[in-house]
């Protein structure tokens, strides 16, 4: 039975030593693997062959090894073998995908261009939307001008909705994100029928690197804590 709340970014013990890892390993008293058995087997349910999760999630596990040199070495030996790009090219053929689909920001254009030549030089067919499709104005959606990027004139809206539906009618079997805003990011998920990754993030300070202000949190960036 549950006894607190999970919180497995504030597990104490070395990640080769936990519970979720080896059969006896460590655990602290919020940990869900101890606490959340009957949630465990519920999830177990979904993977079948049915809705098709298990042979994802088997292709995903396959793909992610396949990402690192020194396997036959350990685990602790292991080093990085491929980019993101790539390892989302080779997962797509594992599916048996033909179509992408791509949901980019205005911002990312040229980089959304390369990606494209990319893909299509793969084999793959590619249907893209970019965030401003539509040409709908901010105000649609209550937003005031002072609210806005440019508070001169009315600006067109993001629409990740119309972005998803694009991509669904299009028929692509798996979505790509590139750089689409926080909460932009969230409906295109919400609305896109076909399974979605994401390329890249959005951080228009960081050069769309957001984890550099992690890497720098004891520094430059201390301030957020």
């Amino acid at each position: 039975m549950q006894t607190e709340t999970p919180n497995c970014a504030q597990c104490p013990f070395k990640a080769s030593d936990r519970l979720c890892r080896i059969e006896e390993g460590r655990f602290p008293e919020s940990c869900p693997t101890m606490n959340m058995t009957e949630l465990i087997k519920k999830s177990l349910e979904e993977y079948n062959d049915t809705n098709g999760n298990c042979n994802f999630a088997r292709q995903a596990a396959i793909q992610e090894a396949t990402g690192y040199h020194g396997r036959d070495l350990g685990y602790e030996r292991v080093r990085a073998a491929k980019t993101r790009i790539e390892e989302i090219i080779e997962f797509a053929r594992r599916m048996n995908y033909q179509k992408l689909g791509m949901a980019f920001c205005l911002g990312l254009r040229k980089e959304a261009k390369a990606v494209e030549q990319i893909f299509s030089s793969h084999g793959f067919e590619v249907v893209s939307a970019i965030c401003k499709i539509g040409r709908v104005p901010k105000q649609t959606i209550g937003v005031s001008l002072d609210e806005q990027i440019d508070t001169r004139r009315p600006e067109t809206m993001c629409n990740p909705i119309l972005q998803a539906m694009i991509l669904n009618q299009g028929e692509a079997d798996f979505n790509i994100l590139l750089g689409l805003c926080v909460g932009h990011d969230s409906l295109f998920f919400k609305y896109a029928e076909a399974p979605t990754t994401v390329l890249a993030v959005k951080d228009r300070l960081l050069g769309h690197n957001p984890l550099a202000a992690i890497y720098t949190l004891d520094s430059y960036y201390r301030t957020l804590k």
